[in-house]
């Protein structure tokens, strides 16, 4: 696809999940970084995503939001990059499943920990994700049955999912066990990763300087 890739941003967002899979699938892309104090919530950006969040892109005539479905949507727009199994392959299911479960069991288990959200045990049944013990287990199990989540080939699962445990030990939310430690240290050093940390962490600095 040759149409042009915008990638809206703020770079202490979640925006930081779409960059890295932006340098991963080697895709030219311009980024336009937004304020949230002013041009987050303008109508021009208000017109790609009503929510007024980042991070979205626009693939040409194409925009997609919420993270997830970012990563999902590059793999597939840009497939000589290997980051997702193809259609019919019998781990296309293991990598929607683990990608699916950060974006909503993990994100929701995360947030109500974080505001302090304690479900009673007799309405766990009723809340998507049962108990944040129960996250934590399937977190676990994820990382530690093979190298990647979705079998022994990295794919866009790991930015999307990685990042939710990178993120989530970096700031407490997640527990520290050493499966996660070591996944984590498994991911984070690929160059696209790098690449991208080293981008955004200079678009912090340079906001810091002006300000």
């Amino acid at each position: 696809m040759t149409d042009e890739l915008v990638f809206y941003t703020n770079p202490m967002s979640r925006g930081r999940i779409v960059r890295w899979m932006l340098e991963e699938v080697g895709a030219t892309y311009r980024t336009e970084v937004l304020d949230y104090e002013t041009t987050l919530k303008a109508p021009a950006y208000l017109a790609i995503n009503p929510m007024g969040k980042v991070p979205a892109i626009r693939h040409g005539g194409t925009v997609v939001t919420e993270g997830g479905a970012i990563c999902a949507y590059l793999a597939d727009a840009f497939p000589a990059a290997g980051l997702a199994p193809p259609p019919g392959d019998k781990l296309r299911g293991v990598y929607y499943r683990w990608m699916f479960f950060a974006a909503g069991p993990v994100e929701a288990a995360v947030t109500d920990k974080m505001l302090g959200v304690v479900i009673p045990k007799e309405r766990e049944r009723a809340v998507g994700y049962g108990s944040f013990a129960e996250v934590m287990k399937a977190l676990e199990i994820a990382v530690t049955q093979s190298d990647y989540v979705a079998g022994d080939h990295f794919t866009a699962a790991d930015v999307y999912f990685g990042s939710q445990i990178g993120w989530g030990v970096q700031f407490g939310t997640l527990e520290k066990r050493p499966a996660f430690d070591a996944y984590w240290q498994r991911i984070s050093s690929r160059p696209a990763a790098v690449r991208a940390r080293e981008i955004d962490d200079a678009l912090i600095a340079t906001a810091k300087a002006a300000g």
